[in-house]
């Protein structure tokens, strides 16, 4: 018989995400059916396991990135939020995201020509391809091209380039850590074309908000417009995430989508997006909102 796989997160049957430094006090908690993979990669500690009711989980450093029953609500959205804002994005590029859900939401878009990928770790597109196949189909769609290489020096290479720069990163610890940073920012904004679009991950609002403020200050020190908006999704630390959305174009309005107005198109290709909640989604609560607008 093989070997049984073991993992330090997983005892008695139950995988435990749990961090003192970024929540503090709370431990998300999923019941495993069958450990599929375990490996320590060059950058980080990757394992994959199937659970009872979220289908397969991809986890790195002990922190679930991606489960089969919920990942739509977060590719979609750090994806739709700044494709809907960029009037005709032909060249996109997705910084991390080596588990190729944001790839495929990408090529949703007929207009799209190149869909880039760059990840450092080829351990994460290698282990989605077995084990999340239906997010790993966007690494392999046509106009797909994926780079195995550190982000930072990858964007140095491109000025002026790129319609939409989606960034979907790991919490900001590891190799993460830097694509949090003003210098990342300064880089992404060098890449993109005139009326260019990102999206970055940006954390969460019940656990983090003196970073997202940090995080909005430094995005609004390089691009004229910079807002914050977020989606629900039950397997993030307190179900929530949230993201930076900003524009080389200072008479955008980032929180109206700029090309959907068809409800059928919405529902044939979304499952969780769509032109009211892309709307919605920048709407804070009140402490929120204040904490955020505080100088």
């Amino acid at each position: 018989m093989p070997e049984q796989l073991t993992h330090a997160t997983i005892k008695d049957g139950w995988f435990r995400e749990v961090s003192d430094e970024l929540w503090p006090g709370q431990a998300m908690t999923l019941r495993v059916n069958e450990i599929l993979h375990v490996e320590k990669s060059k950058y980080q500690d990757v394992l994959v396991f199937e659970s009872s009711n979220y289908g397969n989980v991809l986890v790195l450093d002990g922190v679930i990135q991606a489960t089969e029953r919920d990942e739509f609500a977060y590719q979609e959205m750090i994806t739709h939020l700044a494709m809907y804002n960029h009037p005709n994005p032909k060249r996109v590029l997705v910084i991390g995201g080596g588990d190729g859900g944001v790839l495929r939401e990408v090529v949703k878009h007929e207009c799209v020509e190149e869909a880039v990928l760059c990840d450092i770790d080829e351990c994460v597109i290698r282990v989605s391809k077995k084990y999340l196949p239906s997010m790993a189909v966007g690494l392999q769609h046509p106009k797909a091209k994926v780079h195995v290489e550190d982000g930072f020096k990858f964007l140095a290479q491109y000025k002026n380039h790129f319609d939409v720069i989606i960034t979907d990163s790991s919490d900001p610890e590891g190799p993460a850590e830097s694509l949090f940073q003003k210098p990342y920012f300064e880089l992404l904004n060098d890449a993109l074309t005139e009326n260019g679009v990102i999206t970055t991950q940006a954390e969460n609002i019940w656990l983090h908000m003196p970073l997202i403020r940090d995080l909005k200050k430094a995005c609004g020190e390089v691009f004229p417009v910079a807002e914050y908006a977020y989606t629900t999704i039950p397997t993030y630390p307190s179900g929530q995430i949230g993201f930076m959305v900003c524009s080389k174009d200072a008479s955008r309005k980032v929180n109206e989508p700029l090309r959907i107005n068809n409800l059928e198109e919405e529902k044939d290709k979304f499952r969780y997006y769509n032109a009211e909640i892309h709307r919605a989604s920048f709407v804070l609560p009140t402490w929120a909102r204040t904490f955020l607008n505080e100088k």
